[in-house]
């Protein structure tokens, strides 16, 4: 068994120009605003404060980047991976020039950053088939390398009744569901995301 034991910030960056090469495989959450990569990053963290939550949604829009340690049970092995807490996509109520600005910036990153492991794309469980998503798989199944991964994660999940869960795993058999709310299957989620890293 593979669990967080802790994690803290590192840095702030606009674009793949200004981010650090911090020597360790990375880990980037994507996914429509609001739809909860900070509260993930802090539940599986277990530090509601790590990463900024905010209930305007588009108000991150920095890359921002945070050392996660993890502890091997079987083991006693420690290790780092980096999270990354990209901006959401679908809300921010900014101009146009500045989407388009921050939209070349991640295109860029996404594409051109070789630590990249794991693509986890997050997706809220209660409306699991938006075109908005879809782009965005398409999107990265156009140029992920061999050596990456991407994983679907489907977010607030305690918000479903057995039916809306029923029509999702029909939708996605091999969905993973997760509530920060009550913690259901962050064990699950911690470990999908450590075996995609490294590439297990």
């Amino acid at each position: 068994m593979i669990h967080c034991i802790g994690g803290k910030f590192l840095n702030s960056s606009p674009s793949i120009k200004l981010s650090p090469d911090f020597g360790m495989s990375e880990i980037v959450f994507l996914g429509r605003s609001n739809v909860g990569k900070s509260s993930l990053i802090n539940a599986i963290t277990n530090n509601k404060n790590l990463a900024k939550c905010s209930q305007t949604p588009g108000k991150t829009r920095l890359i921002n980047f945070f050392e996660i340690d993890f502890k091997n049970d079987e083991n006693d092995e420690k290790f780092n991976l980096i999270f990354v807490d990209l901006p959401g996509f679908g809300y921010a109520k900014v101009a146009k020039s500045m989407q388009n600005e921050w939209k070349s910036n991640l295109d860029e990153f996404l594409k051109a950053r070789q630590s990249i492991k794991l693509y986890v794309h997050l997706i809220d469980s209660r409306h699991f088939d938006l075109q908005i998503d879809e782009n965005l798989s398409q999107y990265l199944d156009s140029f992920i390398r061999k050596d990456q991964k991407i994983l679907n994660i489907y977010t607030k999940a305690d918000k479903l009744n057995q039916k809306e869960r029923s029509a999702l795993l029909k939708h996605d058999p091999k969905a993973i569901l997760v509530s920060t709310t009550n913690k259901k299957n962050l064990d699950e989620v911690v470990q999908s995301i450590v075996n995609g890293a490294l590439g297990l």
